[in-house]
């Protein structure tokens, strides 16, 4: 009933001695005492105090189907109008503000029922994502990627930190999780414990390294010195890697001990190399004066002459490895020449091949060039001397038994 609604019956009476009465279904009851005057204003009373609860139970129609207010604080409302209305002092249809607080109450179980439902559906999605995030961590047990596994486990516990989820699963899920963290710090641990041992493996191989190439760094031994640094380097790099700051350490002296060895090479071929060229010059000049030579005007003149020659040439020391051959074959053809000389005038019964004479003579200068690399230590010189020395030998092996 509305203010708008008549005053007068079916909704209330008042009595002539003043009892005010609101009739129900259930028939008339007793609410009050009108004195104050007219029976007409002593109902226009009871029936704004109706509307006044008429507005309340409106209030609540309002309100049960707006999504921000808690529907359990309607309901427990509307229960207790619900409950007021048999005793209330009022003049209207209760029993229709009874049937409208029954809707209430039905949208407002409804409601509840779907705040039940969703919060089952986001307790199951939470129980969801920590399942999740214990599986992802089952998986990350097994992992090697050390660090990034590491900050993954961080983030995974932050992250479920940030979920609620009913205490007895959030612990059976918190186990799993505990043991594939255990799992793979152990694993990790074990890992860096044994890469600590192999760096300080790492460490004593190349302080072994190390000293051994100190005390090559003075070595004169040039060729096989520059092998064993060399097989060094090749052992340095098997060795594998100790700490950043020993291995920085223990490279910055091994490559000191490279570099002045090294060095101390270089200045010495450049030397050599320039004296070399010195020599080369000096046979050069020898040579011009050998080729220069005429057997066939002074056939004697010519041998003292070139005896000379050559006893100057054996004294000029190395010339450039390239340069030897060349050298040679151009000396050996002038001596050819003047010994060829000599043959045209001797009697038709010599009998000595000049083929054999041409290979003993370069035995022998191969022997002299042997017993000179052999003292300068030159060994490359060496082996490519005692190769040429083992080819004419054969050589004059064979020429001496075909002239037998």
């Amino acid at each position: 009933m509305t203010l708008n609604e008549p005053t007068d019956p079916p909704w209330g009476r008042i009595a002539d001695d003043g009892t005010v009465y609101v009739r129900t279904s259930d028939g008339e009851r007793a609410i009050g005492s009108w004195q104050a005057g007219p029976a007409d204003e002593g109902l226009a009373f009871y029936q704004r105090k109706y509307d006044d609860l008429a507005a309340e139970v409106a209030v609540l129609e309002g309100r049960v189907g707006t999504a921000t207010v808690e529907p359990q604080a309607i309901a427990t409302t509307a229960r207790k109008l619900k409950a007021a209305l048999p005793t209330a002092a009022v003049v209207g249809d209760l029993a229709a503000l009874d049937a409208r607080l029954d809707v209430v109450l039905t949208r407002a179980d409804e409601r509840l029922a779907e705040k039940a439902a969703q919060r089952a559906e986001a307790a199951a999605a939470a129980v969801a994502a920590k399942t999740a995030l214990v599986e992802e961590a089952e998986r990350l047990a097994s992992s090697t990627d050390w660090r990034v596994t590491g900050d993954r486990y961080r983030a995974i516990v932050e992250e479920w930190k940030a979920i609620r989820i009913d205490r007895k699963t959030d612990s059976q899920l918190w186990e799993r999780l505990s043991v594939a963290r255990r799992e793979f710090d152990h694993r990790r641990r074990a890992h860096f414990a044994d890469l600590d041992r192999q760096r300080e493996q790492a460490a004593e191989r190349k302080e072994t390294l190390v000293r051994e190439a100190e005390k090559l760094s003075q070595s004169t031994e040039w060729g096989p010195t520059a092998r064993q640094f060399k097989d060094l380097m090749t052992q340095w790099k098997a060795a594998g890697r100790a700490s950043r700051e020993a291995d920085d350490e223990l490279w910055a002296r091994f490559k000191a001990a490279q570099d002045a060895f090294f060095t101390r090479r270089s200045e010495v071929f450049s030397a050599r190399d320039a004296e070399q060229r010195t020599n080369l010059e000096t046979k050069q000049a020898l040579l011009a004066e050998a080729e220069a030579l005429d057997p066939s005007s002074d056939l004697e003149g010519a041998r003292r002459r070139l005896r000379t020659i050559h006893d100057k040439w054996e004294r000029v020391g190395h010339v450039p490895r390239e340069s030897i051959d060349e050298l040679e074959r151009r000396l050996g053809a002038v001596e050819e020449r003047v010994r060829d000389a000599g043959s045209s005038r001797r009697p038709v019964t010599v009998t000595e091949s000049p083929l054999v004479v041409r290979l003993r003579e370069s035995v022998a200068k191969l022997e002299s060039r042997l017993a000179r690399a052999q003292q300068s230590g030159d060994a490359k010189l060496v082996r490519e001397t005692e190769e040429s020395l083992s080819a004419q030998r054969q050589w004059l092996e064979q020429a001496e038994q075909v002239r037998g």
